[in-house]
């Protein structure tokens, strides 16, 4: 019960964040130059002054931007996100069809960057200075440093053009049109590449700090309470150490959801993954600017969710959290 109501008052005062986000994002969006009936206008070669004026009193851009502000709040509240009139179709059904193939991405970068890196880093902690210690420290600043871009372009020359191992590009094979398991599998293969690109930056970054977290949580009196009862060491590290050094991993794990999001942009881009950040990239050279508030929300919702779901870990991991 106690669990509920905590995670009902997280919920209500994540409304007033998501409202300062939603507001701030069309600020910014109406302080860029230009709008969709312009970008129209250039595709076209020509319009009239007039035919300009039409277009944006259809589109409710000749408005003062308080008024456009007041009416997207309005239909924010009954969440209708508008309509892209670039792609003609409602901003919501243009999301959850992208929504999915981002959050299968993240959240298969999430889960094999974190359970990687902790082992990673549990395995560099535990042999601290030996050449295991090293390699694994070496790798990750290698990771941490390269460009994601330059993986993902060397990922393809290696394994798609010269191997011939997994795809290109693209979420399923063009004109395959498997179903059931065949299509599962089909989709995980074409997942290979733009996953394991975008797990090695947060990889390296999980084993820094766990090797880190791992290390100073074995200096701590409750550590050495337990080596001073006899305790084995395996059963100190895994059951004492592992699970407190753990906790500053998943605060990190929460506040990168953001940076995983914007780091998705690009890795959809190199390797045409059907995904939000393809989206949002479509949408902010066609200047439509409904369709890229959507998508701001959106990735706004999903990083107060995750940083839900980990304060709700956090009471798992640590019986100490007062609920209250």
């Amino acid at each position: 019960m106690n669990r509920l109501n905590y995670l009902l008052r997280r919920l209500l005062q994540a409304i007033p964040v998501l409202i300062a986000i939603v507001v701030l994002n069309f600020l910014l969006l109406q302080l860029a130059d230009g709008d969709a009936v312009d970008v129209m206008a250039g595709e076209a070669g020509s319009a009239t002054p007039e035919y300009l004026a039409q277009l944006r009193e259809s589109f409710g851009l000749d408005q003062p931007w308080y008024t456009q502000l007041g009416h997207y709040m309005v239909n924010m509240a009954q969440l209708d996100l508008g309509y892209s009139f670039r792609q003609d179709a409602p901003v919501l059904d243009l999301i959850l069809t992208r929504l999915v193939p981002t959050l299968l991405l993240m959240v298969s970068t999430l889960v094999l960057s974190a359970t990687f890196g902790c082992l990673l880093g549990l395995f560099a902690a535990v042999g601290l200075n030996t050449w295991r210690d090293n390699l694994i420290s070496i790798f990750a600043l290698v990771s941490y440093a390269t460009p994601l871009f330059w993986i993902a372009l060397m990922f393809i020359v290696v394994f798609s053009i010269h191997l011939h191992w997994l795809p290109t590009s693209g979420m399923e094979t063009i004109g395959a049109f498997y179903e059931g398991w065949d299509r599962v599998v089909d989709i995980a293969w074409h997942m290979i590449l733009p996953v394991t690109t975008l797990s090695l930056f947060y990889l390296a970054a999980y084993t820094r700090l766990m090797r880190a977290s791992m290390l100073e949580q074995r200096g701590m009196d409750y550590v050495m309470t337990a080596q001073a009862k006899g305790l084995p060491e395996r059963v100190v590290t895994f059951r004492h150490i592992l699970r407190n050094a753990l906790l500053p991993v998943i605060t990190l794990a929460g506040v990168q959801t953001g940076s995983m999001l914007g780091g998705s942009v690009l890795v959809e881009s190199v390797f045409g993954w059907p995904g939000l950040g393809m989206l949002a990239y479509d949408a902010l050279f066609s200047r439509d600017l409904n369709l890229l508030l959507g998508i701001f929300f959106t990735c706004a919702c999903l990083v107060v969710i995750m940083n839900l779901c980990v304060d709700l870990l956090y009471t798992f991991l640590d019986p100490r959290i007062d609920l209250q």
